[in-house]
């Protein structure tokens, strides 16, 4: 069975990556009732703690032991704001992904489900896999993997070996010009967008971004 090699840029809302210093911001004055504003399209409070709510529920179904759930709780306090991160950058991908012209069909995301859920021991341990590390909720399985797909493609549509330092700086540069060609914009109570010296873009507060360089392979990381 063919199997992608591993990359260096892992796509998960939980990956880890020091925050680094803001070197230019997008913006923090979304319009009242949303929690951000990417291009013409607004992220309403309303939807972001939609899919937040999806994911403690999900949570608590995984996980009956009340003392154990609790101390998950405790563990993910900036859910809410990892989580707008993620439905942010979801949109400025595929806004690079569009300008690259790179598309994702169904087929693409049912093979890396597939073989992701080959890697995880079934469907259920796959599931398992991304609640317990990326906060994804079983409804957002595929909507997440056809993120994955995308940046995969991105990147082989850019020429970008994310495996190098290069390589990734090419796909981020991708990033950061779909993001200024949307102008991002965050309600101030979940922090200020930006682009950070190495080029990276996201919520310039957070501890926790969407997307980590990895110096070592990740056995729970989408591959390429």
């Amino acid at each position: 069975m063919h199997r992608r090699r591993r990359t260096a840029v892992t796509l998960s809302a939980a990956a880890l990556l020091a925050a680094t210093p803001l070197l230019t911001a997008c913006g923090n004055d979304a319009r009242p009732g949303a929690a951000a504003v990417v291009g013409e399209q607004r992220i309403t409070v309303e939807q972001l703690e939609g899919r937040v709510n999806a994911v403690r529920a999900a949570q608590r179904t995984a996980i009956e032991d009340d003392a154990q759930y609790a101390q998950v709780l405790a563990g993910s306090g900036e859910l809410t704001r990892t989580t707008l991160h993620t439905m942010v950058l979801d949109r400025v991908l595929a806004r690079a992904a569009h300008d690259a012209g790179v598309g994702v069909t169904r087929k693409d995301v049912q093979q890396l489900r597939k073989e992701l859920a080959l890697d995880a021991g079934g469907e259920e341990g796959l599931q398992a896999a991304w609640l317990q590390q990326y906060n994804v909720p079983p409804s957002q399985l595929d909507a997440s993997l056809r993120t994955e797909v995308s940046a995969q493609k991105l990147a082989e549509a850019l020429g970008a070996d994310t495996n190098t330092p290069a390589g990734q700086r090419t796909f981020w540069k991708a990033l950061g010009n779909a993001s200024d060609a949307l102008g991002v914009r965050l309600n101030p109570r979940y922090g200020t967008w930006g682009v950070a010296e190495n080029g990276r873009i996201g919520r310039v507060d957070a501890p926790t971004p969407w997307v980590r360089a990895v110096s070592e392979p990740d056995p729970g990381a989408t591959v390429l």
